[in-house]
């Protein structure tokens, strides 16, 4: 078993990751990052993160939908727990949530933990 964690640069991205991490050393368990966007600097932004851990990086490659390959790495690893990251959203803007991260809620097969970025 596994942590994943959906990785995209960014203030959530950054979050989800560092408690990905968090968790993943409290459990015990190994850390996969999901980069899902299909870039130069966030692959390098993703493996950074994955190489201070000890983690490995699954690339989402252009063309391909960012929450399938999450969803596929998980119905794969079987993981302890998912770590997505949320935007912060105006009071209209919380009554709905983005179709990916409600995707990744409904549709994942483990435990999901959403996390926003820190107040500024």
């Amino acid at each position: 078993m596994s942590v994943v964690v959906s990785f995209a640069p960014g203030p959530e991205g950054e979050a989800a990751v560092a408690e990905a991490v968090r968790q993943s050393s409290v459990l015990g368990r190994p850390l996969v990052l999901v980069s899902t966007v299909p870039s130069d600097d966030a692959r390098a932004a993703a493996q950074e993160s994955a190489d201070a851990v000890g983690g490995r990086v699954v690339q989402v490659e252009e063309g391909q939908d960012a929450v399938e390959v999450i969803l596929d790495e998980v119905a794969e690893l079987d993981p302890a727990l998912l770590v997505i990251g949320l935007r912060r959203r105006t009071p209209v803007g919380k009554l709905i949530l983005g179709s990916s991260a409600q995707r990744l809620l409904l549709d994942a097969p483990c435990p999901v933990l959403a996390v926003k970025p820190a107040a500024h």
